[in-house]
Order: C-alpha cells, then sequence, then structure tokens
C-alpha cells in the first residue's frame, strides 16, 4: 500500500482537519489527490457550497520506496482520514473509488492572473457574517406552513449567488472559504502551494491576505491555508482541464 509521508505532525493534522470538513458536509465524500515532487493536492467538493476545495501538504517525501513517482487517484476521504497518522507524520492511500464527475474536471494548472477589488480578510468574514444573519433572519420570518425546503432554498440562492464587489466571486465562494478553515485570521501560517493550481500566480509570497485570481472561466480564491476555485456563470467549456 502507497504511504505518503508528510513533512510533520502539523501538516497530518491540518489535512485531518480538511477531511474532517468535507466529510461534515458529505459523509460519503471523496477527494482526488495529485502528487509531484514534495506536495500533495487534495481535491474536494463539499455539495452545500458548490465549488471546488483544494488543501496543499507537505511532503517529506512522497512515497514509501522513492521520490521520483507521481500519484493521480480518487479515494474516499474518509478512508484517508482513518489512515493519517499525526504522531508518525503518515497516511496510506486507500483503494482507487469510482470517481463522481467533478474529479475529472479540474481547474487549470497554469495561465493564472491576479484579479482586482477583493476586499481585506475582516471584511471578507464581516460580509460572510451578514449574509449568515440575514438567512437566519429571513426564514424565521416565514410562516411556519412557508417554511419548505423549496423557499429556504430559495433564499440561500438569492443571498449566497451575489458578487463580492465588482469582482464576480460569489459570496458562496468566501463561506465555503470559511467553513472550511481556509480564511483564518491575519497572522496566522499556513502552507498553499501550486500543485494542479497554478504555482506561477503569486504564491509564495509570504502575505495572509486571500487574493482572487482568473483562469479562462475559472476564478481561484487563495489564502494560505487553502483554495477554493469554481467556474463563472455563462462562461460555458472553455477553460475546462480534464485530466
Amino acid at each position: 500500500m502507497t504511504v505518503l509521508h508528510l513533512a510533520d505532525e502539523g501538516e497530518a493534522a491540518d489535512l485531518a482537519a480538511f477531511l474532517s470538513r468535507l466529510l461534515h458536509y458529505d459523509r460519503s465524500a471523496a477527494v482526488r489527490l495529485q502528487a509531484a515532487g514534495t506536495a500533495l493536492a487534495v481535491f474536494g467538493r463539499p455539495p452545500s457550497f458548490e465549488v471546488l476545495a483544494v488543501r496543499t501538504v507537505r511532503l517529506a517525501k512522497p512515497y514509501e520506496h522513492g521520490l521520483d513517482a507521481t500519484l493521480d487517484v480518487t479515494v474516499s476521504a474518509g478512508e484517508l482520514l482513518e489512515s493519517v497518522d499525526e504522531r508518525s507524520a503518515t497516511a496510506r492511500v486507500p483503494g482507487a473509488v469510482t470517481g463522481p464527475p467533478w474529479a475529472g474536471v479540474l481547474p487549470p494548472r497554469g495561465g493564472w492572473r491576479a484579479e482586482p477589488g477583493l476586499p481585506a480578510p475582516d471584511a471578507l468574514r464581516a460580509l460572510v457574517a451578514a449574509a449568515v444573519a440575514e438567512f437566519r433572519a429571513r426564514t424565521e420570518e416565514l410562516a411556519a406552513e412557508d417554511r419548505t425546503r423549496a423557499a429556504l432554498d430559495g433564499i440561500g440562492r438569492e443571498i449566497w449567488s451575489r458578487t463580492v464587489g465588482d469582482t464576480g466571486l460569489p459570496v458562496r465562494a468566501v463561506h465555503a472559504a470559511q467553513s472550511l478553515g481556509f480564511l483564518r485570521p491575519r497572522g496566522a501560517s499556513g502552507p498553499e502551494a501550486g500543485i494542479a493550481t497554478g504555482s506561477g500566480s503569486g504564491s509564495g509570497s509570504g502575505e495572509d491576505a486571500p487574493r482572487l485570481f482568473s483562469s479562462g472561466a475559472w476564478l481561484r480564491l487563495r489564502t494560505p491555508f487553502g483554495s477554493v476555485a469554481l467556474r463563472r456563470a455563462g462562461t460555458g467549456a472553455l477553460g475546462i482541464s480534464v485530466r
């Protein structure tokens, strides 16, 4: 069985936390793993947010028997979580599963360019808090007989599909980043390398503020702790990378 050697206990703990958050939203969640060199990218899709979440994990060495192999496989998030050993900073790669449709369509590797207009981290967190409060207030105003799933979903779609200023980034993407532990307070630290998400777009700058990038049909909100990516509405199939 393939064994991944993570850089340290902290990397193992962060990977476990990310997988736990994905499983909170989908108990049968799958993740796609891509590893090359000493970086592992873990892709997941929490259904509540309709975004791809990407957590990059630093590796001490990729595999038990060498450094020159690459890895690209879709596995059960639950089985991967069970295999994470924080004390030894290792994780066993479970057997491959039939991947969900999203696992075959990932953001492009390159071509990312910075997009202006993203508010400061505190403002982003305040935006999410205000949206959550509005959703609760509006749903509580509904009469009991009107509080149907369709009504709640309609309110949610209206609120979470709003964009952040003129960026085109929907508020649900920021909510996803916060819920997955990516939008942490300024001053915290964490790795966010660029495997399969465009390392040439400014990662490694050392700054901890979130940044917004675009590549073709895709938008990506990147923080030091992970990224969320999504295709912009109305762009058709442009910019899709299937691999």
